[in-house]
């Protein structure tokens, strides 16, 4: 089987779209490739501070993901635990330009908008890079939005194997067929986010039924009727994006429940599809929860299982720049 990877930090709370644009699509190509999935918590670094929340957070995302659906078949383990992730992250920031990592999206935002970022911020790509190539990784489900990050991996591959021979493969992208790009309730020119202050902002997988269904009612749409996919109506447009992929119904089938009904109509059905959906993994994730050692236990049996192939991976690169 060819070998998957992907990761997700335990920072905030998980939201709807991460769900839709990830985790879903984790479970669904677990039976189909070698799955490997890591809790970044050294990517977590760059914005957490406090060890209590990164220590909690790291056993609920775990905790999450399982809920979800990610299965003890995948290896699934907490990224600091592998020592060897910040051991070839260094080896590769030795072989990237720095004026690859100034052209980054994250970190031109992030740095605009900060009086200091951190060192651990702008050479944030070659830790991912590092993530990606310990496993010999061959395929990564990224969103459009995220193709940067594994174009600048496959660049780095290419440097690196240009400067000391044959090393890594080049990964390729899995790009889920429908956008998993879920805008932000309450302004629709920003993603759903993990980390935003704003209350409403975001569907939390952990939202209660009644904050569900107060957020989709809240949510930003237009003064206009017609139940329609228009992006050029985007708070309507976002809500029927949600409401397509929850559903599995076709834009002409949606349109068609919906017409010559409102926006109300449209929000309840939402926000009962949404619940309906979200209820089996809130159940699950309170049975996990209260077996907290259950949790460890599968995160130190994915960590046995990466370990060896992230040391092997090491090794080699060590001879093939000369630690040996």
């Amino acid at each position: 089987m060819k070998r998957l990877f992907s990761g997700i930090q335990p920072t905030g709370n998980i939201h709807l779209g991460n769900y839709l644009g990830a985790i879903r699509n984790w479970v669904s190509l677990q039976e189909e490739y070698d799955s490997i999935f890591c809790i970044a918590d050294l990517h977590a670094l760059t914005t957490v501070r406090s060890p209590e929340v990164l220590r909690s957070k790291t056993l609920e995302v775990a905790a999450l993901l399982m809920a979800a659906g990610i299965k003890p078949r995948a290896c699934m383990f907490v990224q600091s635990r592998v020592s060897a992730h910040a051991e070839l992250a260094w080896v590769l920031e030795c072989a990237t330009p720095v004026g690859w990592l100034r052209r980054m999206t994250q970190f031109k935002d992030k740095s605009d908008s900060a009086e200091s970022v951190s060192a651990g911020l702008f050479a944030y790509p070659d830790l991912m890079a590092a993530d990606i190539l310990l496993y010999r990784t061959d395929v990564v489900p990224v969103g459009e939005d995220q193709l940067q990050h594994l174009e600048i991996t496959r660049d780095i591959v290419m440097r690196f194997n240009s400067l000391y021979g044959e090393t890594f493969d080049v990964p390729e992208a899995i790009v889920p067929n429908k956008a998993g790009r879920i805008m932000a309730l309450d302004d629709v020119t920003k993603k759903m986010s993990k980390s935003s202050e704003s209350p409403g902002q975001g569907i939390y997988l952990l939202d209660s039924p009644e904050a569900v269904s107060t957020k989709i009612q809240r949510a930003t749409t237009d003064s206009q009727r017609e139940v329609r996919f228009d992006q050029a109506r985007p708070g309507i447009y976002n809500l029927l994006v949600i409401y397509e992929m929850l559903s599995g119904s076709s834009r002409e089938e949606i349109e068609s429940r919906f017409e010559g009904r409102g926006y109300s109509d449209l929000k309840r059905e939402l926000s009962e599809t949404i619940n309906e959906a979200l209820e089996p993994i809130r159940s699950r994730y309170r049975e996990l929860a209260s077996e907290p050692d259950y949790i460890v236990s599968v995160l130190r049996q994915g960590e046995d299982r990466a370990r060896p192939i992230a040391e092997a991976t090491m090794a080699m690169v060590k001879n093939r720049i000369g630690l040996n």
